[in-house]
C-alpha cells in the first residue's frame, strides 16, 4: 500500500501540471502570418557556427517550428556543449529549457542549478527587480523537469517576491508569473493548501503589476517587454481585475513589425511564441522529429582558423563624470579581438589587460546586460546606468553576449535618465 501511494502521490505530480492551466490567448489573422513567418526566417538565419549560441533562440524554433533544420541542430549541438561554469543561474535555466525543447536530456545541468539555487538569495530585502529575472528562469527551468524537488526553492522565492518593494520591471514579472503558474498548476490534489495560497498569492501581486503597465493601445511595459507578458497573461491562474484586450496587443505588435521593430534576433525570441499562440509553458511538450533527434555533426572540412586579417583593434573608453558618485574617471584601452565579436569578448579583454576595467552583468531578457563597470554599479533608485556607444550611437542598451558588432571605437558612459 505504502508502493502504491507514493506511485499515486508521484502521478498526481505529473498530472497536475494539465489539470488546471488556463489560457487566454489570441491569434494572428492568416493574412498576416507570412509576416511573422518573415521575423522567424530572419531569427534563424542569425544561428552560426561563429556566433554566441542564444538558448532563446532555440527556445523560439522550437515552440514555433522551426524553418531552417540546419541551424537547429547546429545551435542544439552548441548548447549541448557549453561549459556550466561560464552560465550564470538564467542562462543554464534557459539552456536546460532549450534542450528539453529540443527533446535533449540537459544532463547534469539540471542538479546544478538545482544545487545553486538552493543557495539563492537576493543580495537584499530591496534587491533589485532584476535580480529576479535569473532565479524566475531558473524554478521555471526546474518545474518543468522535477516540480515536486523545485516546491521548497519556489515556496522561498515567492516569498521574497512578495517582500520586495523594488520598482516593478514587466520582463521579470512575466518570468515570474510563468515560473510560478508551472509550480501552481503542479501542486498535487490533496496537498497542503497553503502552497496555492501562497503561489497564488505572488501571481495575484505580480500580474496587477503587470496590468497597470498595459497601455492604451495594448503594448505592455514596451514593445520588446509586451512578448513575455503576453505569455504570463495567457496562462496566469490569476487573471488580473482589469480585463487584457489580447487582440489589441497583438494588432499592435503586428503593425510594429511591419515597421520594422523587429529585427533584432533576440527581440524576435521573445515576441514569437506567442505570435505562434504558445508560451514557455509549452516547452515539455514539444514533439521532435527523427531528424531533430540525431545528434548534429560539425562541418567535416571547417574553414581556416581566424587569422591577422580578421581581428580588429578596438578602442574602448570608460568614462564616469556623475556628481555625486565618488570615484570619477576617464580611461582609455586598447583591445585586439576578431571581427564580428559580441561586446562581452571586448569588455572580457579589457579586463584581462587592465583590472580598472573589472565589469558585471545583469540577466534579463535581451542577455546579459553590464550593470557595473570599476565598480560603479546602476542603480534604479538613482536613475543610473551604463551607457554604451559607437561614436554618438547607442549600442543595445548595453546588452553584452548576443549582439555581434565591427565597432572600432567603443564608450562606456555612466549616466542617468
Amino acid at each position: 500500500m505504502a508502493w502504491f501511494a507514493l506511485c499515486l502521490l508521484s502521478l498526481l505530480w505529473a498530472m497536475a501540471g494539465t489539470s488546471t492551466q488556463t489560457r487566454s490567448s489570441c491569434s494572428v489573422p492568416s493574412a498576416q502570418e507570412p509576416l511573422v513567418n518573415g521575423i522567424q526566417v530572419l531569427m534563424e538565419n542569425s544561428v552560426t557556427s561563429s556566433a554566441y549560441p542564444n538558448p532563446s533562440i532555440l527556445i523560439a524554433m522550437n515552440l514555433a517550428g522551426a524553418y531552417n533544420l540546419k541551424a537547429q541542430k547546429l545551435l542544439t549541438y552548441q548548447l549541448m556543449s557549453s561549459d556550466t561554469d561560464d552560465l550564470t543561474i538564467g542562462q543554464l535555466g534557459l539552456t536546460i529549457m532549450a534542450l528539453t525543447s529540443s527533446c535533449r536530456d540537459p544532463g547534469d545541468k539540471v542538479s546544478i542549478l538545482q544545487r545553486q539555487m538552493e543557495n539563492w538569495a537576493p543580495s537584499s530585502p530591496s534587491a533589485e527587480a532584476s535580480a529576479f529575472y535569473g532565479p524566475s528562469l531558473a524554478i521555471l527551468a526546474l518545474c518543468q523537469k522535477n516540480s515536486e524537488a523545485t516546491l521548497p526553492i519556489a515556496v522561498r522565492f515567492a516569498k521574497t517576491l512578495l517582500a520586495n518593494s523594488s520598482p516593478f520591471n514587466v520582463d521579470t514579472g512575466a518570468i515570474a508569473t510563468l515560473a510560478l503558474t508551472c509550480m501552481y498548476n503542479k501542486i498535487p490534489v490533496g496537498s497542503e493548501e497553503g502552497y496555492r495560497s501562497l503561489f497564488g498569492q505572488a501571481l495575484k501581486d505580480i500580474v496587477e503589476k503587470i496590468s497597470m503597465k498595459i497601455k492604451d493601445n495594448g503594448i505592455i511595459g514596451d514593445i520588446y517587454s509586451t512578448g513575455l507578458a503576453m505569455q504570463a497573461l495567457s496562462v496566469t491562474p490569476e487573471p488580473p481585475k482589469k480585463e487584457w484586450n489580447c487582440k489589441k496587443t497583438m494588432d499592435m505588435i503586428l503593425d510594429e513589425i511591419k515597421q520594422g521593430k523587429f529585427h533584432n534576433p533576440m527581440s524576435i525570441a521573445q515576441i514569437l511564441p506567442s505570435l505562434k499562440g504558445k508560451t514557455y509553458l509549452d516547452v515539455p511538450q514539444v514533439t521532435c522529429s527523427p531528424d531533430h533527434e540525431v545528434q548534429p555533426t560539425l562541418p567535416s572540412n571547417p574553414g581556416p582558423g581566424p587569422t591577422s586579417s580578421s581581428n580588429i583593434t578596438v578602442i574602448y573608453t570608460i568614462n564616469n563624470q556623475l556628481r555625486g558618485v565618488e570615484l570619477l574617471f576617464n580611461e582609455t584601452i586598447n583591445v585586439s579581438v576578431k571581427s564580428g565579436s559580441v561586446l562581452l569578448v571586448v569588455l572580457e579583454e579589457a579586463q584581462r589587460k587592465n583590472p580598472m576595467f573589472k565589469f558585471e552583468t545583469t540577466m534579463t531578457s535581451w542577455g546579459l546586460v553590464v550593470s557595473s563597470i570599476n565598480n560603479i554599479a546602476e542603480n534604479v533608485n538613482h536613475k543610473t546606468y551604463w551607457q554604451f556607444l559607437s561614436g554618438v550611437t547607442p549600442l543595445n542598451e548595453g546588452v553584452a553576449d548576443y549582439i555581434p558588432f565591427n565597432h572600432e571605437h567603443i564608450t562606456a558612459n555612466f549616466t542617468q535618465y
